[in-house]
């Protein structure tokens, strides 16, 4: 689990890069729900795996979670949240 949520966090990182080009913002709107089911995967590593084992999930649970804060924040700089 923790493997597949640091790559899925290393997708939506590089979706990010690509939405916050002016014009592909509209890209924010997929790239959220895209990074929840990405921290929900790391969420469950970090509750499934032994403690030592956890790094990859916890890196892939911050790296969602940070780009779904920064998709929000560009939605609401642009102008798609009201």
């Amino acid at each position: 689990m923790g493997l597949i949520s640091l790559l899925w966090g290393i997708a939506a990182m590089l979706w990010m890069i690509v939405a916050l080009i002016p014009l592909v913002g509209w890209a924010n709107w997929f790239l959220i729900p895209f990074a929840a089911v990405g921290a929900i995967i790391a969420a469950i590593g970090v509750l499934f795996t032994s403690s030592g084992k956890r790094g990859r999930a916890k890196t892939g649970l911050v790296l969602n979670g940070l780009v779904i804060l920064i998709a929000l924040v560009r939605l609401t700089l642009g102008g798609g949240i009201l």
